[in-house]
């Protein structure tokens, strides 16, 4: 008897693999003391306004959330200049790139996406048997012109990343405008802004006008993921014109975020103190940790984003090895056919430092 067969859109994945636990690299190398440099998360920790409200919540687990997140939701409308019923919210924006592949892709649609970008989009693709179609970066950022010249009548999806991630690059307000310009209404732009806030660049683009302004062809995805130190309870948004958000609501499941995550966010959105240092940490932390890696003879790219993408060479596997057995998690980047690069978060002052000097080490030997 042969054994039941997975769905065939699932040949074509390669399944994601995340930057290793910190717990993991205890066990497997019998260290103690180890930092995580690989998924860009906030190394200040949690929104402190967050973690009182997840205090605050903990006697009510045996509830279930508010299926509707209505609170979250009218938060956030109020924080976006946005209307509740333009916002949606998700398990992480991961969830809610699942969403929308789940609730608008069919066998042999066609969805747009940069290459190196954000891997998520792809897999979901491929299970929704949809094709991904992959245009290359340029000068390691997104190539609009050449994304919207790939659209054909099959064209369902394109997704913008923007800073790209691994790049950590940005397209421009001028350069959005010509390319939304050119974009049929039938084809759905998500713009996928994980790392919006780390951003401090004059011609970066106001995805939500195109919302405000009524544009039915428009997803912007945003998460407290990042800034605001809330990987772990998994929280992200959307925001789009209602007949956007309606299909994503139609597959998204009963209680999909969950009642810590709803009051962490609310809470996280007045934590302004905690943002600014973020910030403030992260700039002078990423200009820091440039300046001594390119003394090392490694390159940056240039980023907008809490972590940077650096050029190490054919031996980059090797080191992000080397660093490992050191208690030291960065990101290997063969896994977005750059086998030359290592991606790496921005750290507190001493985690860099650490980082500087064990690579230094390394090198040494």
């Amino acid at each position: 008897m042969s054994p039941v067969r997975p769905q065939r859109g699932l040949v074509a994945i390669r399944p994601y693999v995340p930057g290793k636990p910190i717990e993991e690299v205890q066990r497997e190398y019998g260290l103690t003391d180890v930092i995580k440099l690989a998924s860009n998360e906030n190394p200040l920790g949690p929104s402190p306004k967050a973690m009182r409200a997840l205090a605050e919540e903990v006697p009510r687990l045996h509830l279930y959330p508010d299926g509707d997140s209505y609170d979250l939701r009218h938060a956030l409308a109020r924080h976006l200049n946005v209307r509740p019923d333009q916002v949606t919210v998700g398990n992480g924006a991961d969830g809610l790139i699942v969403q929308t592949c789940l609730a608008y892709l069919d066998d042999g649609d066609e969805v747009i996406l940069g290459h190196p970008s954000f891997p998520l989009y792809e897999t979901y693709t491929h299970v929704m048997r949809a094709r991904p179609v992959r245009i290359p970066l340029k000068d390691f950022r997104l190539d609009l012109p050449a994304m919207v010249a790939a659209v054909t009548d099959r064209t369902k999806i394109i997704f913008v990343c923007n800073p790209n991630n691994p790049t950590g690059t940005i397209v421009t307000r001028a350069e959005v405008e010509a390319f939304m310009a050119q974009v049929p209404e039938s084809v759905l732009v998500v713009f996928d802004e994980a790392y919006y806030e780390f951003v401090h660049a004059d011609d970066f683009p106001d995805t939500l006008a195109y919302v405000r302004e009524g544009r039915k062809n428009v997803l912007v995805l945003r998460t407290f993921s990042k800034i605001y130190g809330l990987a772990g309870v998994r929280l992200g948004y959307a925001v789009g014109e209602p007949e956007v958000l309606e299909p994503l609501l139609r597959v998204k499941e009963p209680f999909n975020v969950n009642r810590l995550a709803q009051a962490a966010g609310i809470a996280a959105l007045q934590d302004d103190g905690f943002l600014e240092a973020t910030l403030a940490a992260t700039i002078n932390g990423r200009q820091a940790l440039c300046r001594g890696l390119e003394r090392l003879g490694f390159s940056c790219i240039p980023s907008h984003t809490n972590f940077v993408l650096v050029r190490v060479g054919p031996n980059a596997r090797e080191i992000a090895q080397r660093l490992l057995e050191r208690g030291i998690i960065v990101r290997p980047c063969d896994i977005y056919d750059l086998p030359e690069f290592l991606r790496i978060t921005i750290g507190t002052p001493m985690q860099n430092a650490r980082l500087l000097r064990t690579l230094e080490e390394i090198l040494a030997i």
